[in-house]
């Protein structure tokens, strides 16, 4: 049996970041929404990404402290068993707590109405509807003034001899192991994929990572990729970088994995085998086309800067329109359509300060150009780099392990990109990125208060360089 149900000003499909954020925009506009989603509420963020990835490897953090606790004078380092059974548990109930308290209460308190199905366009270009195949059976078909696409992204593999076959892990289903492998080879070695293997080898797994480019981090600047790699090494996690995987088969006993290093063919074996080679865009089955509404080689939906697709009453936003896959900039996309879509505020985002964090330990975290961008943009760069053995904070630690870089535009000293390896590098680049929004200078942010000991303070240190010796940088340095 179909039921019709319309009347509704946004109607939006998914349950994520984007969606909420556009629910929520389009409530307090006064409109009436309803939302579609035929999983769990809460998309990646809350359910298989920030949230329980973010609790293991803070749970992991913990352990490897007190492994590592020798390295102050008076304690002995610690050899904590792992409970994995009990870790995956207390990860899973706070996942639960706050899906009901960020999502599910959020629309409720809200009013709008969640339908529970998978949703696919019908109707033609003008009249565009949704039909839905109902999770408890049957199917509805929903009117709208405006539709938002907010189905979010999925991990995706390359096409590699015997992979799909095998089987393998993603980042949703390593944290899902009821077990703790022995050993484990994670092929990705971008953010994902190093969050992944440091988060196994901090509980006990022996971890190889393999990289197709020549270096970890591959999109972060060369000193990053340096610092972070030698942190892994000094972890015991095995590195393969420029090693592209070319076959995998799987028998009782594990994984037998070949990969090609530079020409020269490397056989791996492993207990468990999780891919982190990116994610793509999730339109399967969603009928763009039917309505009007391009999508591009990936599947992601083509959208212009207000996020509005090719058909005028569909909008998109989050990781299905192909940007930034960041749960901040999904939320900002999701509020930007709602805005735009029914109040008409014209609005645009400005991405030139977005910041990224890896959350390895030391995190790694960047905001507006590397060295190499900036070159390419035709600007002539003044870059400075200062090694955390000259930041008091990080020498009260006993951890030196990182780096701050500055890139500036020559002449002027316009600061123009700012990246970090260090412990609490998201928020020294938090403070970087309010910089960079400000348009200040180098010689500008060298003076600006930084309070001490702070890891934050290392951005002022790193700017003061551009004036003063590196040796004679201190606490009192003004």
């Amino acid at each position: 049996m179909t039921t019709t149900a319309s009347g509704f000003d946004l109607a939006v499909i998914g349950s994520g970041s984007a969606a909420f954020a556009a629910a929520i925009a389009a409530t307090n506009h006064g409109k009436r929404v309803v939302m579609i989603e035929r999983g769990t509420i809460g998309g990646t963020c809350v359910n298989v990404g920030c949230v329980p990835s973010k609790a293991l490897l803070a749970a992991a953090e913990a352990r490897h402290g007190a492994a590592a606790a020798g390295r102050f004078p008076g304690l002995a380092p610690a050899d904590v068993p792992v409970g994995f059974g009990e870790l995956i548990g207390g990860k899973d109930a706070l996942v639960g707590q706050l899906r009901a308290e960020k999502y599910t209460g959020l629309a409720a308190d809200y009013d709008w109405e969640i339908v529970h199905g998978t949703a696919a366009f019908a109707g033609t270009t003008e009249n565009p509807v949704l039909d839905i195949a109902l999770n408890g059976g049957g199917t509805r078909r929903i009117e709208a003034a405006h539709y938002l696409i907010a189905t979010g992204s999925a991990p995706w593999a390359p096409p590699v001899d015997g992979l799909e076959r095998a089987g393998y892990l993603t980042s949703t289903t390593a944290m899902e192991l009821d077990a703790l492998p022995q050993s484990m080879v994670v092929v990705g070695g971008n953010a994902v994929g190093l969050e992944q293997a440091q988060l196994f080898a901090r509980l006990g797994t022996e971890v190889t990572v393999i990289e197709a480019l020549d270096r970890l981090a591959p999109f972060e600047e060369p000193e990053v990729a340096a610092a972070i790699e030698d942190v892994f090494d000094s972890e015991g996690i095995a590195l393969l970088t420029g090693t592209a995987l070319t076959a995998v088969r799987r028998d009782g006993h594990g994984y037998t994995l070949t990969a090609d290093r530079g020409g020269a063919p490397t056989e791996l074996r492993a207990e468990q085998l999780l891919i982190a080679t990116g994610r793509r865009p999730v339109t399967t089955g969603l009928n763009p086309d039917a309505v009007g509404v391009k999508t591009g080689q990936h599947g992601e939906v083509v959208v212009d800067d207000h996020q509005r697709t090719t058909n005028e009453r569909i909008w998109a936003a989050g990781d299905v329109a192909g940007g930034p896959q960041f749960v901040y900039v999904a939320a900002a996309q999701g509020t930007l359509a709602a805005d735009n879509a029914l109040a008409d505020a014209k609005r645009t985002l400005d991405y030139t300060a977005l910041p990224r964090v890896t959350f390895t330990s030391p995190a790694i975290a960047a905001v507006g150009l590397t060295d190499a961008q900036a070159t390419e943009a035709g600007l002539s760069c003044d870059c400075r780099t200062l090694d955390l053995a000259y930041v008091p904070r990080a020498l009260a630690n006993r951890n030196t392990r990182g780096l701050v870089k500055i890139v500036a535009e020559a002449g002027t000293g316009r600061l123009l990109g700012v990246h970090a390896v260090a412990d609490g590098a998201g928020d020294l680049i938090t403070a970087a990125t309010y910089a960079l929004t400000a348009g200040l200078t180098v010689d500008q942010l060298a003076h600006t208060w930084a309070p001490y000991l702070t890891m934050a303070e290392a951005l002022k240190l790193t700017a003061q360089t551009y004036t003063a010796d590196v040796a004679t940088l201190s606490c009192c340095a003004g």
